[in-house]
This record gives structure tokens, sequence and C-alpha cells, in this order.
């Protein structure tokens, strides 16, 4: 409608106000004007900390959904959108975890990423009938700078009518979406350095939470060895590289022994590793593996790699001890 700006307008959001530290930002030179920005992104990561509770309880929530063979769902529009696309496209070639698992809607369609398509965000039943690809048990993750985007709303209702957990992510403490989810992740990130340019501040912090939730959580469903990548799908020289550099990192052995150890793997990192560490070849690691496969509720080995390790063990030959 022509008069939807005002309800807009009536919207109280930090991220709208003007920024009294930067209201004389264009008369500066660049090296000041630099400095600034670079100051005023300083309190972010201590906003986004602040809300680490709720973002431990999505985690949690997620780990269910996925144990129970559900999805995770990341639903936005403009800046808020693609660093939900972003999040969950990376999530594939380092963890190994594809759209099966986590999946991106932005409002719009996929043009939407590099250009702004007109009333996307406005659409309400656009958003509602997102809950097609819902299901009962799956977690329903609405960013939204503004913490209102009716397209954003639409599928947290749809979620909620579906029986899904939902969440919103949002740089607006009083955001009104959030009286209506089951987790609230509310990052007061203040007014922009440019009024109004969610793209900066509040798109900082976002990021920031959504690389702790999306990390945390593949952690937690055992994709990890330690602090490295078991699930890199290693398509490139650089890639095949960064495997044989993690082997060498944990087990300690030559960078000549681990890249015969993860070719005689197929690439599979986690079948190399637990062969290096036991010292026995790729079929019996991979026998091992399958008796101990990942499992969020293992305590301590969430990817199974030490319990593998120790079963191996026990066959009497010398073995090395798993981190």
């Amino acid at each position: 409608m022509a008069d939807d700006w005002r309800e807009a307008l009536a919207l109280s959001s930090p991220t709208e106000e003007r920024n009294p530290r930067t209201a004389e930002i264009d008369r500066l030179p660049a090296d000041e004007l630099v400095r600034l920005v670079l100051a005023e992104d300083r309190g972010v990561v201590a906003a986004v900390e602040a809300a680490a509770d709720a973002l431990a309880a999505l985690v949690d929530h997620a780990v269910e959904a996925l144990t129970a063979g559900r999805r995770i769902h990341y639903v936005g529009s403009g800046t808020s959108g693609r660093l939900g696309v972003l999040d969950a496209a990376e999530l594939l070639p380092t963890y190994g975890v594809g759209e099966e698992s986590v999946v991106a809607h932005l409002a719009g369609g996929p043009g939407a990423m590099l250009h702004a398509v007109e009333g996307a965000e406005d659409d309400d039943a656009a958003g509602y009938r997102l809950g097609g690809a819902f299901a009962a048990g799956d977690v329903v993750v609405g960013l939204a700078a503004s913490g209102r985007t009716p397209y954003v709303g639409g599928a947290l209702r749809a979620g909620r009518d579906r029986g899904a957990v939902t969440a919103l992510v949002s740089t607006n403490p009083s955001a009104p979406l959030a009286a209506e989810v089951d987790v609230a992740v509310l990052l007061d990130t203040g007014p922009e350095v440019i009024t109004g340019s969610t793209r900066m501040r509040s798109a900082t912090a976002q990021k920031i939470a959504l690389n702790a939730f999306s990390t945390a959580l593949m952690v937690r469903m055992g994709r990890t060895y330690s602090n490295v990548m078991i699930e890199v799908q290693a398509t490139n020289a650089k890639l095949r590289a960064r495997a044989v550099r993690m082997l060498v990192q944990v087990t300690g052995q030559g960078p000549e022994r681990c890249a015969e150890v993860l070719a005689d793997a197929d690439g599979e990192i986690r079948t190399a590793l637990v062969a290096l560490l036991a010292g026995r070849d790729v079929v019996r690691a991979r026998e091992a593996l399958r008796d101990t496969p990942a499992d969020p509720a293992r305590v301590a080995d969430p990817g199974g790699v030490r319990s593998a390790v120790a079963a191996l063990a026990g066959d009497g030959s010398d073995t090395a001890s798993p981190a």
C-alpha cells in the first residue's frame, strides 16, 4: 500500500537513529574517516557476547533438530538474508553439510543476492508460503535487523503453525517479532555510522552471531576433531594441501605419509586421521568409525574419532594417543 511507510516510520530501533559521534563524518579526510568507522565497530563484538546465552540455546535446539533428521532454515531479506545465504553456503565445503541440513531462504529469490527486489521484504504472504518447506521439529531462524520484516514474520508464523522451533536474530532490542519466537537473539549494536545503513555495524554483528551459531552447531554435530575440520571437501589443490597440513598438525607425522594415507582413504580426512593416530590401515579405520559414528550425545567425543582410535588400540599394536 502507498502508506506502508507510515508503519515503518513508527518503528523504534537504535539502528535507525542518528549517531552523534559521526555527525561530522563528511568533513573528515580519508585517514580520520577510516579510523572513525573502525572505532565504531569496536562495540559490535560486545553486543554479540551479551547474547551468548540465547545463541547457545539456539545451538541446542539446532543439534536436536539435526540429530532427528530435521533441518535448519535461515529466512531473511536484504543484507540480513544475504548473510544467511552466505553462512549456509559455506557449510558444505567446510563441514560437508548441505541443504539437506541447513537451507537459506532469501526474499525475492536467488536474484536478490545481487539486486534488490522491490517489495519482496514486505510480502508477508510469500514468507508464509515458505511453510511448505518446513516440518515439525525443524528450526526456523528469522534474520531481520529491524525485527519487524513482514517476509520474515510470515515465515516465522508458518514455522510455528507447522511445529517448528522459531528464532529471531535482530539488532533491534525492541524487535516486534521477538515476542513471537522461542529464542530471540537480540544484538544491541546502537546507531549506525551512516544512519540506517544496517549493512555496517548491524550486519557485522549478525555475521559474527551466525558464525558462532553454525560453528558451535557443527562442532557439536561431530564435524570436527579438536579444532580442525575433518569433513572438508578437498576439491582443489589449496584444500588438498590444507587437508594434509591438518593431518600433519594433529598426528605429528610427515606430510608424505599423511598424503599417502589420505589418498588411500579416498580423501576422507576422518578416516585418514583415525588410521594415522591408531597406526592401522584405512580399512580398519573405516570399520572402527562405522561403530563410532558422529553423535552429539557422546560426551567429549562427538565426532567419534577418539572412540575409534581407542577401539583400535585394543588389538595389541602400538598406537598414538589422540589429543
